[in-house]
């Protein structure tokens, strides 16, 4: 049988254990790992056609998952000014002048990334921006990206000059106590109100910026995802990038389901599971049970400061529910967004009864997505359940403050503020615990998710003391995280997860140990070679 890679001089880490395999070396054929052993073994197995490396002792890793990101969407809304960077209101009106001097006359301005913290005390709104958007169309993404701010020359040409009734119940064109749009639009109903005036790119353009973005993802040492979106042009980019052999992850993608699914869009959501190809398949529905903290729009139990975040997405959850329990009955496993605590609650309950209803049991891997802060009581259902708790610990390094005096940890108090992403106390429940980017909300490197996972660390000053330290996950949780519990979440622990003979040739190859790395270093580690499928999709000039 040919053997098309082999890898020589290898330090091949388990994270199952922590420790390294007794091999040096291995051999990948058919897209699986064929041979483990010393350097002679497997050398002997090359053949003129083999591509052989010498890792000259750097560390293999089972190739690293993120648990939630989305390539598609973020390929396309990471386009434009980015504003992540600015920290106050000086700082972004300096970046949108910027961009108003190099537009053509009735251009639109487009930016992404924008933190609501920028604002400090005041209201977000694009009062502040006023006179530099004069007579120009702009929207500005914030960086949950379930909300944004649009001009007022933007909401003149969309003709919004009110409020408006939407069935996403969170959906809100925000107004002044005049009724007057401040130009704050909240989740993609009110968005899609102004985004559907903008210019839109080619669809070749849009494939070519995904294309780009899952390389640049490949070279971070990324081999796959979870995808948690398939909408408009997704699954036919995936498909016919993947037939061009162009498909540097293996995607795991979850169609969206919406307040309003009828029963004949939950059938066909149920009949698509499983269409894909060689590296994506569609596995799962991705279901919003609420908004985000920042904007108002979470599910709390209690209302936030601001006296908002009071209700769910549905407008009735108990569809919800019983949307849920017709998927669970027909195998199909949800993964839903529930940031707030009576969202993580709600989505438990409904798994519960789904799961008494009857169907195929533990086997489908129902999944909360974000879990942003839960009490106590609610951390042991997950493992009660065998619900998977995916989490994105970097949204709370980079998005909140040891202090609380960041607008999310404002709008929840102090006391809610103190249980922000509790990925320890989940992982010591017994929950699986998965990591994530939920890029383009914030960068998809993994090291830097793990290393956030260990630091808990605004990313650009490392300085700054960390919020919650004592939910840090260790090295190895972390490194587990992206590798056994990400195959774990998708039922593919057999297959997928770690270095052994039958297992999947995806492979993350590090310059040394990510266990004994610091974690503040980590992110700066240098990535050697990723491979996918036992293909290599990216290798350092290094190597």
């Amino acid at each position: 049988m040919r053997t098309p890679l082999v890898l020589l001089n290898a330090r091949l880490l388990d994270p199952a254990t922590g420790g390294f395999l007794p091999d040096t070396a291995l051999a990948a054929s058919g897209g699986r790992i064929t041979a483990l052993g010393d350097d002679h073994y497997v050398r002997a197995l090359a053949d003129a056609s083999t591509t052989v490396v010498d890792l000259k002792g750097a560390v293999v890793t089972p190739g690293l998952v993120d648990g939630h990101i989305h390539p598609v969407s973020g390929a396309e809304l990471t386009h434009g000014l980015d504003l992540s960077g600015c920290t106050d209101l000086e700082q972004v009106r300096t970046a949108l002048a910027a961009g108003v001097r190099g537009l053509a006359p009735g251009a639109w301005l487009s930016g992404w990334g924008l933190d609501p913290n920028a604002f400090g005390d005041r209201p977000v709104e694009t009062a502040p921006f006023d006179s530099v958007l004069d007579g120009v169309p702009a929207t500005l993404l914030l960086f949950d990206a379930h909300s944004m701010l649009a001009s007022r020359r933007a909401l003149e040409l969309a003709g919004v000059d009110g409020p408006r009734t939407f069935d996403q119940a969170s959906a809100e064109v925000v107004c002044d106590a005049a009724g007057r749009p401040t130009g704050l639009l909240l989740e993609d109903a009110a968005c899609e109100l102004v985004e559907r005036l903008a210019p839109q790119p080619t669809r070749e353009e849009r494939r070519e910026r995904l294309a780009a973005a899952l390389r640049k993802m490949a070279a971070a040492g990324l081999t796959g995802g979870h995808a948690m979106d398939a909408n408009g042009d997704s699954l036919a980019f995936y498909a016919e990038l993947d037939g061009a052999g162009q498909l540097p992850l293996r995607l795991r993608v979850a169609p969206w389901c919406q307040p309003g699914t009828d029963a004949d869009a939950v059938r066909a959501l149920i009949a698509q599971q499983g269409a894909g190809g060689r590296l994506w398949r569609t596995e799962g529905v991705k279901i919003f049970m609420d908004g985000t903290i920042d904007n108002g729009t979470a599910w709390l139990e209690h209302p936030d400061r601001n006296g908002e975040s009071t209700h769910a997405f549905w407008p009735d959850p108990e569809v919800y529910t019983r949307i849920v329990g017709e998927f669970h009955r027909a195998g199909v496993p949800t993964a839903t967004h529930a940031i707030g605590d009576a969202a993580v609650r709600h989505v438990l309950d409904a798994v519960e009864k789904a799961q008494a209803s009857g169907g195929p049991g533990p086997r489908v891997r129902h999944r909360v997505e974000h879990i942003e802060t839960v009490p106590d009581d609610t951390l042991r259902r997950f493992a009660e359940l065998g619900v998977i708790a995916s989490v994105q610990p970097t949204h709370c390094c980079d998005f909140t403050r040891a202090d609380h005096t960041d607008n999310w940890s404002r709008r929840l108090g102090e006391e809610r503020a103190s249980r922000a992403w509790r990925c320890r106390d989940l992982w010591d429940s017994g929950a699986t615990v998965v990591l994530g980017s939920d890029w383009p909300i914030a960068p998809y490197p993994p090291l830097g998710v793990m290393g956030g996972a260990r630091h808990r660390r605004p990313s650009r000053d490392l300085t700054q003391a960390p919020h919650g330290p004592e939910q840090a996950l260790t090295a190895l949780q972390a490194l587990q995280g992206m590798t056994v519990n990400a195959a774990r979440a998708a039922g593919e622990e057999h297959l997928a997860g770690r270095i052994a003979l039958g297992h999947r040739a995806d492979l993350t190859v590090l310059a040394d140990d990510p266990l004994t790395v610091a974690a503040t270093e980590l992110p700066d580690l240098p990535v050697l070679l990723t491979v996918v499928d036992g293909g290599v999709t990216h290798r350092a000039a290094s190597l």
